[in-house]
C-alpha cells in the first residue's frame, strides 16, 4: 500500500515533534504555571501584581529600551558590515566572516569581563577622560545603561551581520549595477532594490538580537549592577535570592510574552514585504 507524500513527512516530522514537546513545551509549562519547588505558586496572581508594580514595571521598561537601543545599535553598524563582506571579492568573504564571527568563539563571561576593565574606574576610558585634564574625576559609565548596552551590543553583533550577511549574499549585485545604468543614484538603488531583497534576514537578525538583549543574564548582572536591573536579574532574584519560584514564573511569562510578540511582529512584517 502506498504511503502519501503527507504521511511520509508526518513520519518524519514525529521524533522531532515528540522531543520537542516532552523536552521543551512540557517542562517549559510547568515551570511558568506550575514550578515543582513551590507548593502554592499562584504564578497568574503574582503576574497580576507584578503588573500593577512600579519597580517591575521599571525594570520592564528599562529592559525593552535596552534591548530596541542594543538592536538599533547593531542594525546601524552590523547591516553595513554585513553589505561590505557581501560585495567583498570572493576570495575575502570566508576571512571577513570569520573575523565578524570570531567573537562567538569567546565565552560571554570573559566578552563582558572585558568591558569591566575598558568602563571601570580605572579602566581606559576613565584613564583617558584624566590625562585630558579636564575633570579630576573619573566618569561615572559602569553600572549604567550604557554600560548595558555597550556590553550587549558587542555580544550580539555577529548575529545582525550573520543573518544580514545571507540575505545579502543572496542578492546579485548586477541587479544594483542595472538600476544605476538606468539612471538611479546610487543610494536610490540601495533602498528600492537592495534593502527590501534583505529585508527578511534584517528582520530575523532583529529578533535574534531583541530577544537575546532581553533574555541576556550574564552581561546585564556585571555590567548593571542591582542599579539597572532588567527581566533575566529579576528572575534570579526572585529565584535564587527570594526563593519565590511563583514570582519567578511570573517574571519568565513576562519575558516569553515579549519575545513571541515581538516575534510574530517580525514574521508578520516580513511575509507582508513579500508579497508586496
Amino acid at each position: 500500500m502506498a504511503v502519501s507524500r503527507k504521511a511520509t513527512l508526518g513520519l518524519l516530522l514525529a521524533p522531532g515533534l515528540a522531543l520537542l514537546a516532552f523536552g521543551f513545551a512540557y517542562p517549559f509549562a510547568v515551570t511558568l504555571f506550575a514550578p515543582p519547588a513551590a507548593e502554592h505558586p499562584d504564578v497568574l496572581g503574582k503576574l497580576g501584581t507584578m503588573l500593577t508594580d512600579s519597580y517591575v514595571l521599571g525594570v520592564f521598561a528599562r529592559t525593552v529600551r535596552v534591548a530596541v537601543t542594543v538592536t538599533l545599535v547593531c542594525l546601524v553598524l552590523g547591516f553595513p558590515t554585513a553589505y561590505l563582506i557581501a560585495r567583498a571579492p570572493k576570495s575575502r568573504q570566508g576571512l571577513l566572516l570569520a573575523l565578524a564571527v570570531f567573537p562567538l568563539l569567546l565565552s560571554t563571561v570573559v566578552r563582558t569581563f572585558a568591558w569591566l576593565v575598558i568602563l571601570g574606574r580605572n579602566g581606559l576610558i576613565s584613564d583617558a577622560v584624566l590625562a585630558t585634564g579636564l575633570t579630576d574625576r573619573p566618569p561615572e559609565l559602569l553600572y549604567t545603561e550604557f554600560a548595558l548596552v555597550a556590553g550587549l551590543t558587542q555580544l550580539f553583533m555577529p548575529l545582525m551581520i550573520l543573518t544580514s550577511y545571507s540575505s545579502l549574499s543572496q542578492i546579485d549585485s548586477g541587479l544594483e549595477d542595472a538600476a544605476r545604468g538606468l539612471g538611479a543614484s546610487p543610494g536610490r538603488a540601495f533602498r528600492r532594490i537592495v534593502l527590501p531583497l534583505a529585508l527578511p534576514g534584517v528582520l530575523v537578525g532583529a529578533t535574534l538580537v531583541f530577544a537575546g538583549a532581553v533574555t541576556a543574564f550574564t552581561t546585564p548582572l556585571l555590567l548593571g549592577g542591582s542599579r539597572n536591573r532588567t527581566l533575566a536579574t529579576l528572575l534570579y532574584d526572585y529565584a535564587n535570592v527570594k526563593l519565590d519560584w511563583g514570582g519567578a514564573s511570573a517574571v519568565a511569562l513576562i519575558m516569553t510574552v515579549l519575545v513571541l510578540v515581538v516575534g510574530w511582529a517580525s514574521g508578520r512584517i516580513s511575509a507582508k514585504v513579500a508579497t508586496s
